[in-house]
């Protein structure tokens, strides 16, 4: 064996030695692209536990293994890392991903480089792949990858070193009309997302200084030369070993145009609210205390300010019937509206106001509340109860009208909106409603005792518990009750008269 030979035997023997317990991957070929040798951390890097796995050349490598770039492009078979040192090239820092054939299950990311070992004269000897495993932090970048893709809010990523962004999101994309090559690249001078920003010299040095930008609002500029209202915020990290910045955005522009909506339709209620002829008033729903009223209510019922803002319903006492104001109330917290119920309104002065009510659930400064309409109907009621008036002196002691002339009357009384619930037919005693029924057939007080057999007195007595009871204040009322609610539709008889 020649001395040149024996030298270059030892070399390798030596060079082998000193690379098997490194924890980088190397593998030595020959000139022909014969794999020579390759260290433990190589063949682990491969999945496999003997030399022989990796295959006998470039070839054969290509055929065991596939390669694929991370933008998941296959590497062509000439483009290998091993058939690239193959033909002498040198080069570093390639990436690939290493997947055994037929074996998509198992995978690694290589971090390539190359040598070229030269004899003394110069002259190409040995080729050597030098190789990092780099799987966990390629699968960590994956993961941010697709987080920051996926991410809902806008954002992108500079880098400090330059100024340029490296990444951007689609959600940014989407808000701001860019296209991805109108940003990847590109510095912040050029497209600078802190251009808008309410406190712009404090962002600027914190960027400057790679520390953290609070959150502050600003105006992004978009493609189309407009702008949009933002949130911005930058967060410094490292992102392939350099310091970058995340420039993530929260889109108010949304929200801008609701507040907007919302301060227009306040606006407009409150000018409706004060410029209404008709009584409004507004009470917490839970404590019924006034918040508000509008200048016809203060006008209408004669009550000066101070006496009605921040007191209670009860407390100002202007409904007349207390049992109708609680009933008012009770029906509204179950049904949250009511449309067009009678009651009763005192004046300031004493006067009492025949009003419809109409009430509805509203919220308002995020607070429940109750909005009353007050509707004043006395003159209408004044006219039918004339009306009435009228027919009942007529009727007196005539109990000759038919009940088709008694239906009508009750039309006539009957008000064309519901009324709040009151007292049922089932509140009377037996003996009442039997009063009750002979006075919707006609009959007079007397008439009625020699019916029911009672003394005239007694049954004077019962008529005036009916008319307390279904507050109503004479026969026509009481029969115009009875009508509204379907009761003696047919002949009426009193019980052991059936």
């Amino acid at each position: 064996m020649s001395q040149d030979v024996l030298t270059t035997e030892t070399n390798r023997r030596q060079l082998q030695q000193i690379i098997a317990g490194l924890s980088d991957g190397v593998i030595l070929l020959e000139l022909d692209q014969t794999i020579l040798w390759a260290n433990e951390a190589a063949l682990a890097m491969h999945g496999v536990s003997r030399m022989g796995d990796l295959g006998r050349d470039a070839r054969d490598y290509a055929r065991r293994f596939t390669l694929r770039y991370r933008n998941n492009h296959p590497v062509p078979a000439d483009h290998y890392p091993i058939s690239r040192v193959a033909r002498g090239e040198t080069f570093s820092d390639v990436l690939v991903e290493v997947i055994p054939t037929g074996d998509e299950e198992r995978s690694w990311v290589h971090n390539v480089r190359s040598m070229v070992l030269t004899d003394n004269a110069g002259e190409p000897e040995s080729l050597v792949l030098i190789m990092d495993d780099v799987t966990e932090w390629a699968s960590a970048e994956q993961r941010f990858e697709k987080t920051f893709n996926a991410n809902p809010a806008p954002a992108v990523i500079c880098r400090l070193s330059d100024l340029r962004y490296i990444k951007v999101n689609p959600g940014f994309l989407e808000m701001t009309g860019y296209a991805r090559d109108q940003v990847i690249g590109t510095t912040t001078y050029e497209l600078d997302v802190l251009d808008g920003a309410e406190n712009k010299d404090l962002a600027k040095q914190r960027l400057r200084e790679g520390a953290t930008i609070p959150q502050m609002s600003a105006q992004l500029q978009l493609s189309d030369g407009g702008c949009r209202q933002v949130i911005v915020a930058g967060q410094p990290l490292e992102l392939n070993d350099e310091a970058c910045m995340l420039f993530s955005f929260v889109d108010m522009e949304p929200r801008h145009k609701a507040e907007i909506a919302l301060r227009q339709s306040e606006e407009r209620f409150a000018k409706a609210f004060r410029l209404s002829p008709v009584p409004i008033l507004v009470c917490g729903a839970h404590d019924q205390v006034v918040m508000d009223v509008n200048k016809a209510f203060l006008d209408t019922f004669a009550y000066p300010g101070e006496e009605v803002f921040g007191r209670t319903i009860a407390q100002i006492d202007f409904i007349h019937d207390k049992g109708a104001r609680t009933r008012l109330f009770a029906t509204l917290e179950k049904t949250a509206s009511l449309d067009r119920i009678d009651v009763r309104v005192r004046r300031k002065d004493g006067e009492l106001i025949d009003c419809a009510v109409s009430a509805d659930t509203v919220a308002i400064q995020d607070g429940l509340c109750y909005l009353l309409v007050l509707m004043d109907v006395t003159e209408r009621k004044r006219t039918e109860l004339e009306l009435i008036s009228a027919i009942e002196e007529v009727m007196k002691d005539a109990s000759w009208f038919s009940r088709t002339l008694i239906e009508k009357l009750a039309n006539v009384k009957k008000v064309s909106s519901p009324t709040l619930p009151r007292v049922s037919f089932t509140d009377l005693t037996a003996r009442e409603r039997d009063v009750l029924g002979l006075i919707c057939e006609g009959l007079a007080d007397k008439e009625i005792a020699v019916r029911l057999k009672l003394a005239t007195n007694t049954v004077r007595n019962h008529v005036s518990t009916v008319y307390s009871k279904l507050d109503v204040h004479s026969r026509s009322e009481a029969i115009v009750w009875a009508r509204e609610r379907g009761l003696f539709s047919g002949e009426w008889r009193p019980k052991g008269h059936r």
